[in-house]
């Protein structure tokens, strides 16, 4: 199925991290340019070396997301580079420790600095690059902007407060920017989002698997359990319905959250 891609250019937030990575190399795969933006620019650096790709087809991009500044140096330095930018894929997220419970840290405890920062790192990281490149799809009445998101924005997880809730937020922007951008702008603007499950990647895997034994751990196992699919996902089972909702295939949908989850969101637990 030819996902009209050849050609395109986009930009791949987070692009050095596990999942974005893999929809990098998917975008590549289907003949998109790319540009990987990432705050390590070593680790866009690599992605970028690892694309089967031609060498002005594939960009490395230092940006900081949550610094309008830093990303508008990186839409420039793109553009200079590619000329246009057809897709933005929001993928810059993440957690830590400080805002998120514990043993040794109790809700009532949690700092607001920590807990805004990680709010920030999973909203301000698709608000503040969807200003920027959104301008520019706003002036060509076209472009597609695809937010990573996750299931935690619609079903909250115990401990994680600051991921959860950043993501909530998140999904409602992605919402609110497909009506916007369609009413105020061009119905050729869509807007959706991707939400994965539970992925299992290089980051949280000693986190669900012991290391010795590959065995899941005790928070492995009770994930697994809430998953019809009695397994943890790949980073690449995610690609597939970011390639389709940034394609011409999806045409016709904006305002969407798509959860790829093994079927976590649908079950209750009965």
């Amino acid at each position: 199925m030819d996902l009209g891609l050849k050609g395109k250019t986009a930009v791949v937030t987070g692009g050095g991290g596990a999942i974005c990575g893999e929809i990098a190399k998917g975008l590549s795969e289907e003949g998109a340019r790319v540009a990987v933006w990432d705050l390590d620019f070593q680790a866009a650096k690599k992605k970028v070396e690892s694309l089967a790709a031609e060498p002005d087809d594939a960009l490395a991009v230092e940006c900081d997301v949550l610094d309008k500044k830093s990303v508008e140096r990186a839409a420039e330095q793109t553009i200079g580079h590619f000329g246009t930018v057809d897709i933005l894929i929001n993928g810059a997220g993440g957690s830590r420790k400080e805002a998120t419970t514990s043993p040794d840290l109790d809700f009532f405890d949690i700092g607001t600095e920590a807990l805004s920062w990680v709010v920030s790192l999973n909203y301000l990281s698709a608000v503040i690059p969807s200003q920027v490149i959104g301008r520019l799809f706003a002036k060509k009445k076209a472009g597609v902007i695809l937010n990573i998101s996750s299931v935690a924005g619609f079903r909250p997880l115990t401990r994680s407060i600051g991921y959860c809730n950043g993501k909530a937020a998140t999904n409602s922007f992605t919402q609110w920017l497909a009506v916007h951008m369609a009413q105020n702008y061009s119905p050729e603007i869509r807007v959706n989002a991707v939400a994965p499950g539970f992925i299992l990647t290089e980051q949280n895997r000693f986190l669900l698997q012991d290391r010795e034994t590959g065995q899941f751990t005790e928070r492995g196992e009770k994930i697994v359990g809430f998953v019809p699919m009695a397994r943890l996902g790949r980073p690449e089972e995610v690609v597939g319905a970011a390639l389709w909702a940034v394609s011409e295939r999806a045409g016709f949908v904006t305002g969407a959250v798509i959860s790829v989850d093994g079927g976590f969101s649908a079950y209750s637990g009965v």
